[in-house]
């Protein structure tokens, strides 16, 4: 028989799921207001446990909650981002790392078929079609890796700058730089190469360069420097 506080917090453990997607594939933005009573309507529950669903992304930095003024989706300053990214380019530089010097021949085969998924989607000039194929990629090799805790960590890390990572791909010529860098880090991987795999994955996701500075000065006003 199932306690009343066991059916809340799975009903926010829900919300909490549901919201995440939303929030990680685009469907709400950076800066957006996540109302209590809205989101309360929308999902046919009660106030609680939307309030402990969005306590539980706050935790895992998705969303920001301001006393007396409600939910947003977190929308970090550019020097709260460039941290996130240099965290998450060490994340995945290790997440490569490892995948070379783990991952076996099939796994090599998925990720030479999901490069190639990639460069269709590059070919087409398709960011949203590029993004998907490309979280599919990074999620090989955070598999390839063969450390859950550092795959989880790197995951959660991604979620968080999940919209920053699409917005970056609205470049055709960063989409095309970035499916190339792909190549790159795939083959290091294949050939065992650890040094060359955390290199390359490092450059990949980092801030180096003028394609950061340039994707910086595209954020929209709401994502502008606070």
């Amino acid at each position: 028989m199932h306690t009343p506080n066991l059916i809340h917090r799975r009903t926010a453990s829900s919300l909490r799921l549901q919201l995440e997607e939303a929030i990680v594939e685009g469907h709400v933005e950076p800066g957006a207001r996540l109302d209590e009573a809205r989101l309360a309507d929308q999902f046919g529950v009660s106030r609680t446990p939307v309030r402990e669903a969005l306590q539980q992304l706050a935790a895992e930095g998705l969303v920001t909650i301001r006393p007396r003024r409600g939910a947003i989706v977190a929308a970090p300053g550019v020097g709260e981002l460039v941290a996130l990214f240099e965290a998450m380019a060490e994340l995945e530089s290790a997440c490569a790392g490892l995948a070379a010097r783990r991952m076996d021949a099939v796994g090599h085969a998925r990720l030479r078929e999901l490069h190639a998924a990639c460069t269709l989607c590059m070919k087409a000039m398709d960011p949203d079609a590029y993004y998907n194929r490309n979280v599919t990629l990074h999620e090989a090799i955070y598999d390839g890796a063969v450390n859950p805790v550092l795959a989880s960590t790197t995951r959660r890390m991604r979620n968080r700058l999940a919209a920053y990572r699409r917005l970056q791909l609205r470049s055709p010529k960063r989409l095309q730089a970035s499916n190339a860098e792909h190549g790159e880090v795939v083959e290091a991987i294949i050939a065992a190469d650890e040094a060359g795999a955390r290199r390359l994955m490092h450059a990949h996701v980092g801030v180096q360069g003028e394609s950061f500075a340039d994707f910086l000065r595209r954020l929209p006003p709401i994502l502008e420097i606070r």
